[in-house]
Formats: structure tokens, C-alpha cells, sequence
């Protein structure tokens, strides 16, 4: 299964701008029992961070927001550093095409239209 997480905050300068609902996205991959959220750092930086089941509700009551993708993807890395923003990221995880897609936000819509 494949989470992806929203999130209204973010330390960068140009989502705050530009974005409006949700600023920052990170997906979610579930492996077996363990829990890892691919955080977009910038082009090629991107970190691994295990969760548990607790963390998600902390992240949770912290105001994020997460859509459940039933999926047995098997990701490559190598694939995933190309990414160009924290969207593409997510985009290349759940295998999504659209290029019209390109906020958070508009992920998130078009998630949840389903």
C-alpha cells in the first residue's frame, strides 16, 4: 500500500507563494511491517525516514492530511532521485503521468475525486 501524505506547512519559500491548501507532499510506502516516508529535500536529496503506526497519528493531529493507495509497486531509487519537487516525487511513486498536476494541492483534489 502506498500512502500519500499533505501537509498545510513547509519551510520552503516558493509553496507558500504559489500554493494555496496544502504546501508539501510526501509519500508514504508500507513494506511488509514497516512504514517509510520519502521526503523531498531538493533535485537528488531525498530522505528516508521509518515510521510507525503511532507516528502517523502524531502527524495526524498535526494537521496532515494522508490518502490511501491500495498498490504493489516495486519502486527503483534511482527513479525516484530524479524528482524536480515534492509533487513529481509523489507523482513517480503512485506511477501517475499528468502533467497538468503540479501543487500539492491539485494532487490532492484529484486523489480524493476518486
Amino acid at each position: 500500500m502506498i500512502i500519500i501524505a499533505f501537509s498545510e506547512n513547509t519551510s520552503k519559500i516558493l509553496p507558500r507563494i504559489l500554493c494555496r491548501r496544502f504546501r508539501h507532499c510526501a509519500p508514504i510506502i508500507c513494506n511488509r511491517n514497516n512504514l517509510i516516508m520519502y521526503q523531498f529535500i531538493r533535485h537528488n536529496k531525498i530522505e528516508q525516514i521509518n515510521l510507525r503506526t503511532r507516528d502517523i497519528a502524531i502527524l495526524r493531529a498535526y494537521g496532515w492530511r494522508f490518502v490511501y493507495i491500495p498498490s504493489d509497486i516495486q519502486l527503483h531509487t534511482n527513479y525516484l532521485l530524479n524528482a524536480y519537487s515534492c509533487v513529481d516525487l509523489s507523482k513517480r511513486t503512485i506511477g501517475m503521468k499528468s502533467v497538468f498536476i503540479q501543487t500539492p494541492n491539485a494532487l490532492y483534489k484529484y486523489l480524493t475525486r476518486k
